[in-house]
Formats: structure tokens, C-alpha cells, sequence
């Protein structure tokens, strides 16, 4: 048996006007990175040629590999490489947390390669798909490190590249190389000088990432991350004309119409009936914030077993307009009450 919780809150924020936005994007998303909450989609699980945001993914790998400090010495690897490069020479030894800054600064195409030989080239294309479908991206499928139309090129959606971005944002190291403006960096062969190619991150005051991409196949395709207050937005559009507009379009519709409230708190979980767990005390081990925009209803339900027991004994749950959004364990811990000795008695009475 359980004996059930109910309550409800509304939400009403700061007086806003809710305006109609559109992008001339073939397909696009403006996602909310901690929860995933769609907040603007237009063909979102549309399968197309991603290009170079595809390096995303072989950034990601770089990073989570542990080996960032590590000395690459360049080979011929790079031969494969054409359209934007770093300009790489064989023999030069470049630290393969360098060639990250390379990769996502300007794109280069010489860069993934190296970062793909260094890292296991015949097994690297596979861990990109096994992190893909890690990650829950269905609707993606790499064959190589950069985007590159080659052959079969890579392939993805908006909705995926965002779980993809909102994933990798979670790294310190990813976030921040992609972040960083400009770098310089000195090898055995050369002194590098670069400029992020991501124009949003000098124009856009919010802006705190992203990845550029263009092949003649995928035309324009453009992924970027914003954070404003205690919102973090990511914004993706495929083969789109207008990208770094339609980017500061869409955040600016996020931030202005949501704003992230802390609807359960980690820790002690107070309750009105305390019939069946006076003695107890109730908590929940993680706290829950979700983005909300004004007139939208968010109501609480709480669970619990009518057999007072320490351990799980229940369930919070998050509804948005009547459909669940999360839910919580509720934790229950029985307090200790401590005997009172014959001294403590008589100081009490005096």
C-alpha cells in the first residue's frame, strides 16, 4: 500500500510576451543542456550531413581518453587531410590536447586525422558509434573523425548533435577548449596563432561554445552553447543560410521565456501527515530544477509505503501539465532518540 502526497504549484513568472520564432533552417533545436527539454524543434530527428560539427564527437573522445598531456608526433596520416587545416607537418610533435584546441578552433581536418591515428585508427570510427549509441543519438552514424562528405561522410540529426553537445558540455576539458577565443601554441616545426571560428562567441555575451561546419553537401551547419543565470541552452541547425542569426534568435527566446526553478531540493523532505513516519526522517538524495515558462502548471506527488522502515519507501514525482518529468527516490532514516540519564534528569528539574 502507499499512501499518496499531493501537491500542486503554479508557476507564474515575470510578465513576458511569448512571440512565434522561426529559422530558416532545415532542421533545428533549442534544447535545455541539464534536462533535455525541447524548447524550439523544427524537423529535430530529420537525418542529414552534418560536416564538421561531426568533430564534436572526436573531441569528446580526445578528452575522455586521459591522454591530453600526451606527445603526438605527426605522420603521414595527415595526407588524407583537405579543406580547412591547421597545416601540420610530418614530424612535429604536438601535445594531443593541442591538437583538440586545433580541431575546434579552426576546424582542422589534418588535426582529427592525427587525433584519430594517435587514439586507435582502425578501432576510433567505432568508438565514435558506440559513444553515439551510448549516448542515445539514434539517428547517427560516423565514418570518419571530421565531417568530410568522402566516401559516406557522417550523418545525424539536430536533436542528436544536442544530446551529443549537451553530453560533452559536462567536461571540464571540453568545455573549456571549445569556449576558448584564441590559443597559441609552439611545436618543434611551428608557432600556432589561433582564432576560434565561432563568431558568436566574440558577438554573443552569453555564448560559451560551439562548432562550425560547411560542406557543399550539408551546406551550413552550426552548434552553440549559451548560459545565462542558471540556464544552459544549446542551440543546432542543419544546412542553414542564416545560422549565427537564427542562433541569437533562438536563444534569446529561451532566455527570455524560461527560467530554471529548483523544484525538489536534495535533503530533509518535509510533509504535512506525519502519522506514519513521526519517528522517521525523510529525505531525498538529489536535488531536480527544470526550465519553466509563465502559465505552465508543475505539480508534486509523493509516495510512500504506510509501513514506517528505513531505506527507499517511496517515490517523488515531477509532473508538467499533467505529464511526469522526473522522479525521486525518497529516502527514510529512523531518528534516534537518545535516553535521558538520572543526572541530565535532575538538571533539567533544577
Amino acid at each position: 500500500m502507499k499512501k499518496v502526497f499531493l501537491l500542486a504549484v503554479l508557476f507564474f513568472l515575470f510578465p513576458i510576451t511569448t512571440l512565434g520564432i522561426e529559422t530558416s533552417a532545415e532542421s533545428a533545436i533549442l534544447m535545455d543542456t541539464d534536462t533535455h527539454r525541447i524548447l524550439y524543434a523544427k524537423n529535430i530527428h530529420e537525418v542529414r550531413s552534418i560536416a564538421s560539427i561531426s568533430k564534436i564527437m572526436t573531441a569528446l573522445l580526445a578528452v575522455e581518453s586521459g591522454r591530453l598531456d600526451d606527445m603526438v608526433t605527426v605522420g603521414e596520416e595527415i595526407d588524407a587531410a583537405y579543406g580547412s587545416a591547421i597545416y601540420l607537418q610530418k614530424g612535429e610533435q604536438i601535445r594531443l590536447r593541442d591538437l583538440v584546441y586545433g580541431l575546434m578552433l579552426r576546424s582542422g581536418n589534418d588535426a582529427s586525422y592525427a587525433i584519430m591515428n594517435y587514439l586507435g585508427k582502425e578501432k576510433f570510427i567505432d568508438k565514435m558509434n558506440e559513444k553515439a549509441k551510448e549516448l542515445g543519438m539514434k539517428d547517427t552514424a560516423f565514418h570518419n573523425p571530421n565531417g568530410l562528405d568522402e566516401k559516406e561522410g557522417n550523418y545525424s540529426s539536430a536533436y542528436d548533435m544536442a544530446l551529443l553537445t549537451s553530453y560533452a558540455m559536462k567536461n571540464p576539458d571540453y568545455r573549456e577548449i571549445v569556449s576558448t577565443k584564441t590559443y597559441q601554441v609552439k611545436t618543434n616545426k611551428n608557432t600556432y596563432y589561433w582564432i576560434n571560428k565561432h563568431k558568436l562567441l566574440f558577438s554573443y555575451e552569453d555564448a560559451t561554445g560551439g562548432k562550425t561546419g560547411f560542406t557543399k553537401k550539408a551546406k551550413r551547419t552550426l552548434v552553440t552553447t549559451a548560459s545565462r543565470g542558471n540556464l544552459n541552452l544549446v542551440v543546432v541547425t542543419l544546412n542553414d543560410g542564416n545560422d549565427f542569426q537564427d542562433h541569437i534568435s533562438l536563444l534569446e527566446y529561451g532566455f527570455s521565456n524560461y527560467q530554471s526553478y529548483e523544484i525538489l531540493k536534495r535533503g530533509s523532505l518535509e510533509l504535512y501527515d506525519k502519522v506514519y513516519y513521526g519517528n522517521y526522517l525523510l529525505s531525498l538524495p538529489h536535488s531536480f530544477s527544470y526550465p519553466i515558462q509563465e502559465g505552465e502548471e508543475v505539480s508534486l506527488k509523493f509516495e510512500l509505503s504506510e509501513i514506517p522502515k528505513e531505506g527507499k519507501v517511496g517515490t517523488a514525482k515531477v509532473y508538467l501539465d499533467e505529464e511526469l518529468i522526473y522522479e525521486e527516490e525518497i529516502l527514510s532514516t529512523k531518528i534516534q532518540k537518545q535516553a535521558k540519564n538520572i543526572l541530565s534528569w535532575f538538571q533539567q528539574l533544577w
